[in-house]
Formats: C-alpha cells, structure tokens, sequence
C-alpha cells in the first residue's frame, strides 16, 4: 500500500559513485608534490582508478558487508580435527583482493612506493578499515626479514605480490602470502621485554620451537607471522609460519577471537605455542631492535589510517550539508556550520599532508631523512591519531540524528576511530619514544628542526610556536610528566611548517591562527570568524575539480 501520509524531501543522496582520489584536493597535491614527474601519470592513474573504485556503490557494499558479517573462529573440523581457521565473508575478501592487486602490500621495492601506496592506502581504507591491519603487516614485515638476506629472498617475493591467495597451505606453494604480527602477551602488554614465551633452540642453524602465547596476535588467518620469544640470548624476533613446508599444520591453538569496538571485519585473536616451530630473524637477544622497523612502518600506517577515517568523515560531513536545508537556506551557507566545516577539514588536510611527507621521507633513503623519520614518526602517531576520535564525532553531528543512525555509516567511522591511537603503542609509548630519540640521538632532532625551518619567517605565529618548542627542548626539568605537551607542540609545529609551504594561504593562515597562535577554543567550530572559512569548505568539498 503506498504511503499518502508524507512525501520525502529535504534528504541528501548518496556520496556514491565519485573518484575518491580526484575529489582529495589535499591529497592529490600532495602526491603531485612528492613523486618524480615522470612518473606523476603513472601513478595518478593508478590511483585514480583505485579512488572509483572505492567510490563505486558495489565496493562500499562490500564495505558495510565485511562490517555487519565479521570473522568467525572455527578451532576444530568436523571430525574433530584442530584447524584453527578464521572465516571472512565473501566481501571482506573481495576488499582484501583488490588491495593487494592494487599494490597496498608493495612499497619497498618500487620507485617511489611508499608515497604511492599511502596514497592508495588513504583512498582504499575509506570504503573499509577492517581490512588495514593484514596490508599494513604484510607491507611492514619487508625491512624486518631483510635482516636475515636468506630470508628475505625467500618471502619478499610473496609478500609483495598483487596476488591475494586464500586458504592455509605451504607458503612455497603460493604466489602471495600475508603475515601477521605477535608481541604483547598478557603480564606484559606494551612491555614486550616481559615476555615469557620460550624459544628453544633445535640442533639446525636458526630454528626454533616456542612455547607461550599472544594476548594480541594481529591477522591470525596470515601465512606468517613475526613474533617475539625469550630465547637464551634474550628477547628475539621469530618467523612463524602457519603451515609447515611439508604441508602439516604447524601448532597455533587460536583460543579466541576479541570481540572489539571497532574493527570490526578484522580479526584479532589471543594464541597459544606448544612446540610450535620457527626460525631466528636477526640476532639472538636483539628482538625489538630487528622488528623495529615494522613496527615504525606500522606506525606510519596508523597515521594514514587515522587521515583516511578524517578525509571520509569529512566528506560525509560537507557532502550532507551542501543539500541539507535548515531554517531557510543550505547547511553550508550558515556561519557556524562554515566555521565546524572548516575546522574539521584543516584538521584532515594537516593529517593527509603530514602522511604524505612521511611517506615521501621513506622513498628519499637518505640518512638526514632516516634521521627525520625517527621523531617525526611517533610525534605524527601520537597527535593525528589522538585527533581522529573527536573529529570523526564532531563530523557525526554535522548530520545529526542521521549520523547517528548505522545506515549513515559515520557510528562505524567512529567506531574505527580510536583504534590508530592503541595500535602500535598508545599515546604514552609514542610520547616517550620521541623522549627516548630527543636524549640518544640528537641528529634526529637537528634533522627535525631542519624541517621545521624550512618555513621560519613565513609567518609570524609559526615563528613564535617554533621558538616556544625550542624553550621547552631546553628544558629538560619534569620532561617525562610534560612529554604529551612537548609532542602535541612538535606535532603542530611540523603541521604548521608544512601547511605554509604547500597549502594554499587561506588553510595555512588558518591553521596557524588556530593551532598556533591561540585564537580558537576547545571545540571544533571556533576558528576566528575573520578568516576564509567558505573557500577552506570549498576545498573540502568531496567533488572532483
């Protein structure tokens, strides 16, 4: 029986169908900026189809279905048998697949790869976040297994490849591999030097047999995984696969699946080793020091991550209010709205540029650049992935009740949110990581404020939050209790720094009025009303130019 009670309107379509590349101005530039040009048309093609792609109706399907089906644990066959499978939906797979054919889990060995994968990482994780963690850690294992040359030669191969293979079997027997991650355990946490897993040592050269377990074991469907056990020379780094090279199920008892917030379509699992085989990386008793650089390269994709949920909200935000009409006119046409807008799209366009930079410091392979990655890493980690939470709620309430409703897909953005800010070490261990590099490693420091420099004399507030930071360098009095407030500054420096070189000047000037100079308040939607708000908006806007 068809309604007669009300007919719709005032409802805002769809943001469906567009290039979510294209319609980044933000990121687009920046990929222009950091890549060689001969290379530029290359690559923005390739991510341009990968942008609509994510944009299509039939991915983002795949996105809502991977989230409302999540992974399901099967620990035994039905004869009984132990399998230890996780079981995806068909969607979930279908994202994975095209990540991995679109080159998410390649970047080491490619001409500028790293700008072009977090760029295709930032557009892709939009129609889906669960997803992330296994291209993250099959990406990130790369520089840890190229300790170990045999190794490397052995899986590099398989972990770079565009082929996304399904199903357990021995990795020789497959084109492409995953590889998930193992180091917190449940008396330790982020104290991974606590860690009681044994490793033994058998009579052939490297190989090992763990016993112990892993309170957090990411992607426990992998191929592989690095992982972490107290072998007699101390804490070590381990390659763990899931089957054997004769075809037998090496021992990985998964007992359960966390039952998360957010992130929902991934799997995350508690393990247990008894006997279970793998092979040395690296040195005995140098573990964190080999798996270091994964856990950097992770790092960077927290970031990436976290601007990725910004951009999305973003555009959901700008997109609903550009139809949306309220007390005689569009949304978007109001002051207050504009100032909300605004904000939260300076906050999404420093993320986006501060990724891009770190990925572009990764291609250069210098060591003034190694030297820069080492503070601005965590710093970035810290404080983009700290803003995720409550700019992606204040992006909800730009749609109101409709943002609150699942079917608006911003109650799972926000979900997703502050996952960035726990992965990898939560705010405290990144803070005190940039502690430990201010005090071991001062050509990380002048390699920081080199960057930072570059923009001196630009504009005065920069100036001023650039001399603050270097007064709180210098003192050294209570600087564990005031590291948040020392990163949080560095974090906005460099932002501030990059902004005004590469934005256009109504975002810099805004960005340092606010961020720097003081003139904002303690909520998103108080940026001085004097500035340029409709063209940062405009900017924003998730339509392509």
């Amino acid at each position: 029986m068809a309604a007669t009670t009300h007919t719709v309107s005032n409802q805002v379509p769809p943001l469906v169908g567009y290039d979510v590349f294209a319609a980044d101005r933000a990121l687009t530039e920046a990929v222009e900026r950091h890549l060689t040009p001969e290379r530029l048309a290359e690559v923005r093609e390739e991510l341009h189809d990968l942008g609509r792609a994510a944009g299509s109706a039939q991915v983002q399907e795949w996105g809502t279905q991977a989230n409302e089906n999540p992974p399901k644990l099967r620990t035994h066959d039905r004869y009984g048998h132990r399998i230890d499978e996780v079981e995806f939906h068909p969607s979930w797979h279908r994202l994975l697949g095209h990540a991995v054919a679109a080159g998410l889990t390649d970047a080491w060995g490619r001409p500028d790869g790293h700008v072009r994968r977090t760029a295709g990482f930032l557009v892709w994780t939009q129609a889906e976040g669960g997803h992330g963690c296994p291209l993250s850690m099959t990406h990130a294992a790369v520089p840890a297994l190229r300790t170990d040359p045999e190794l490397a030669a052995e899986w590099e191969p398989r972990l770079t490849s565009p082929v996304y293979e399904r199903g357990l079997r021995p990795a020789a027997q497959k084109t492409g591999v995953l590889f998930g991650m193992g180091m917190t355990e449940k008396q330790g946490g982020t104290d991974v030097r606590s860690n009681t897993t044994r490793a033994e040592p058998l009579s052939a050269d490297g190989e090992y047999l763990l016993t112990g377990h892993k309170w957090f074991c990411s992607a426990p469907m992998s191929d592989g995984f690095l992982v972490l056990a107290q072998a007699p020379g101390g804490l070590t780094c381990f390659l763990l696969p899931r089957v054997l090279p004769d075809g037998t199920r090496n021992v990985f008892a998964i007992q359960r699946l966390k039952d998360k917030l957010g992130n929902r379509s991934n799997a995350s699992g508690e393990v247990e080793f008894d006997g279970t085989w793998a092979r040395r990386v690296g040195e005995e008793g140098r573990g964190v020091r080999t798996i270091i650089e994964m856990v950097a390269a992770t790092r960077l994709d927290c970031v990436t991550g976290s601007a990725a949920l910004m951009r999305q909200a973003v555009a959901q935000a700008v997109h609903h209010c550009t139809y949306r009409s309220a007390f005689g006119g569009v949304l978007i046409e109001k002051p207050l709205m504009r100032n909300v807008l605004a904000d939260l799209a300076l906050e999404s366009e420093a993320a986006t540029v501060l990724a891009l930079r770190l990925a572009a410091a990764y291609d250069a392979g210098t060591e003034a650049e190694a030297a820069f990655l080492r503070i601005a890493v965590p710093t970035a980690k810290y404080w983009v992935t700290k803003r995720c939470t409550p700019m992606v709620g204040e992006a909800l309430e730009c749609l109101g009740g409709n943002g609150y409703v699942e079917e608006s897909g911003m109650p799972r953005l926000l979900r997703e949110a502050p996952l960035n800010s726990i992965w990898e070490g939560s705010g405290n261990v990144q803070a005190l990581d940039v502690l430990r590099a201010l005090q071991r490693e001062p050509h990380a420091l002048n390699a920081f404020l080199q960057e930072v420099g570059r923009a001196r004399g630009a504009d005065h507030r920069l100036d001023g939050a650039i001399k603050d930071m270097l007064t709180e360098l210098a003192d050294l009095n209570g600087i564990e209790a005031r590291a948040r407030r020392l990163v949080e500054r560095m974090a906005l420096v460099l932002q501030g720094s990059l902004l005004v070189r590469w934005a256009p000047p109504e975002v810099a000037d805004a960005f340092c009025a606010s961020r720097l100079g003081g003139d904002w308040g303690a909520a998103f939607g108080t940026l001085p009303h004097s500035l340029d708000l409709a063209s940062i908006v405009e900017r924003a806007r998730p339509v392509a130019p």
